[in-house]
């Protein structure tokens, strides 16, 4: 498993701003970080800036954040 792998992402339609915006909680616990008109295009930057993040906690000597949000309910045969 890849370490961004153990953050949980996500994308979700805001109304408010009429455009997708992505979350990652345990990096970023202030809200949203990205945002676009296209779900996919909004998730893989999302991935990006996870990345990012992650890379430049280790290169500082940084400790990286516990995961601890999960989502609602566990996929089915997890």
């Amino acid at each position: 498993m890849k370490t961004e792998d153990q953050y949980l992402k996500f994308v979700r339609w805001s109304d408010k701003d009429s455009a997708y915006i992505g979350f990652c909680p345990d990096l970023f616990p202030w809200g949203g970080v990205c945002h676009g008109k296209h779900e996919e295009r909004t998730y893989r930057r999302l991935c990006e800036l996870v990345r990012e993040e992650i890379a430049e906690l280790q290169a500082a000597g940084g400790e990286l954040p516990p995961a601890h949000t999960r989502p609602m309910r566990e996929p089915a045969g997890v």
